[in-house]
């Protein structure tokens, strides 16, 4: 029997920072769709095409599917809480604010999921380490957003409030979505589950509220950025994610979170002139070193200092 803990080898690593590129690619791709068709629209495109690409995966690797009522009940409120809310709240954001600092402010996700865990669950609590972890990262939050609240209240200090409400979003689905587990559903099938639910839900509101012409007219580069929020961001970072899940462990791979909001920075500064400035800069450290509290591991190299 093999009791060695999963480590983050080179292989393991390298497949981390190719995920984290994957991931803050859907803020850049986002950012370019929302920019000339409307938000539902784009979230519907973005859906769809996930649903789809990620559905043919599952038939090439012929992987069954859930056939239970009630799993799939579990599916739709993981599709509105994971996929629908937290999306349609994003790409609005983007509307206003740059890619990187959508990315920066939905990295406090994980920090929204232990603070749900701890009230809706026994065995989750926050610790007094975790705790501090929190507050640092609140510390981010206010730098980036409480200063354009006080001084300019306006559609873009709303757009910064919609992202940390995608991340409220996204930890109340993250603590539900444990449940899968217990259900013997797998990974793949959860997340596919809740794509084509959100599916559901979105296309209607797309269609009454737009017509199809809407995205007939969108340029070429439009429908590149929905094939990449799509196809790559949606559905081949989750089967990679899941790869890098069983290879180095859930505690390897949640490091993402740190990387994601970079690589969106870097992402939006290359194609779309983006800068990052300083308070958003010192937003950013404090957000990461409140999740690397959080984590565990900084603390741990400190007492042993």
């Amino acid at each position: 029997m093999n009791t060695t803990a999963p480590r983050l080898d080179l292989t393991s690593a390298l497949l981390l920072l190719f995920l984290s590129l994957l991931w803050g690619a859907s803020f850049l791709f986002a950012k370019i769709a929302v920019g000339a068709i409307p938000v539902f629209v784009a979230l519907a495109a973005r859906v769809m095409i996930g649903a789809a690409s990620l559905g043919l995966y599952l038939i090439v690797t012929r992987h069954e599917l859930p056939r239970e009522l009630r799993i799939w009940r579990m599916f739709l409120f993981m599709g509105v809480f994971n996929n629908a809310i937290p999306f349609a709240l994003l790409f609005w954001a983007q509307t206003e604010i740059t890619a990187g600092l959508g990315a920066i402010l939905n990295a406090m996700t994980p920090i929204f999921t232990l603070i749900v865990a701890h009230v809706l669950t026994r065995d989750e609590k926050i610790t007094r380490d975790k705790l501090i972890g929190i507050g640092i990262g609140f510390c981010g939050v206010a730098v980036l957003v409480g200063p354009s609240l006080l001084l300019d209240p306006g559609r873009a200090a709303l757009a910064k409030l919609a992202c940390i409400a995608a991340s409220v979003s996204y930890g109340f689905a993250s603590v539900f979505g444990r449940r899968f587990a217990r259900e013997g559903v797998s990974p793949l099938s959860a997340t596919f589950g809740q794509i084509v639910t959100s599916t559901l839900v979105i296309f209607p509101i797309a269609l009454f509220f737009h017509p199809v012409a809407t995205l007939a007219a969108a340029p070429v580069e439009v429908y590149l950025a929905l094939l990449g929020l799509g196809i790559v961001s949606t559905a081949f970072a989750y089967v990679l994610f899941y790869k890098i899940l069983a290879r180095a462990g859930a505690t390897n791979v949640s490091l993402v979170t740190l990387l994601v909001p970079v690589s969106a920075t870097i992402l939006g500064a290359l194609v779309l002139d983006e800068t990052l400035t300083p308070m958003q800069g010192l937003g950013m450290a404090l957000i990461s070193i409140g999740l690397l509290v959080m984590d565990g591991r900084i603390i741990k190299a400190i007492r042993t200092i």
